[in-house]
């Protein structure tokens, strides 16, 4: 069965979640704090030296990081990744420009001012 590490707050996790579900996969699902350091265990770490939800657990032992890896792993053979060459490109563009621009511009500022405490303090921009 696929373990997938995620925290609930993460728009990362959160898409990757939504695939899950929308594929009827089952899976394990694990709650990560990163807030309190539980992606930096050794046991974590051990899975993912990055220390970043969220990250799949795969059912031969491997284990896959980064969100859009794992949206186009889960995807494989299904609709939602299309066969046809340009269409699937098409699919892989949108998905480096929402963590390319996306991503750094709309999450980074939710996670500073929403996450993290005393996060209006401490990025401030003059």
């Amino acid at each position: 069965m696929l373990t997938l590490y995620s925290m609930q707050s993460s728009g990362n996790s959160y898409k990757v979640r939504l695939l899950l579900a929308r594929l009827q996969a089952p899976h394990k699902l694990v709650e990560i704090d990163i807030l309190r350091g539980e992606s930096r265990t050794a046991d974590f770490l051990a899975k993912n030296p990055d220390g970043h939800v969220p990250l799949l657990g795969l059912e031969n032992g491997k284990f896959l990081p980064e969100s859009n890896a794992i949206l186009v792993y889960l995807a494989e053979q299904t609709p939602f990744l299309p066969a046809d060459r340009f269409e699937r490109a098409e699919t892989l563009r949108w998905m480096f420009f929402e963590q390319h621009s996306h991503e750094p511009a709309i999450a980074a500022a939710r996670w500073w001012l929403h996450l993290v405490r005393g996060g209006r303090e401490l990025k401030t921009h003059d």
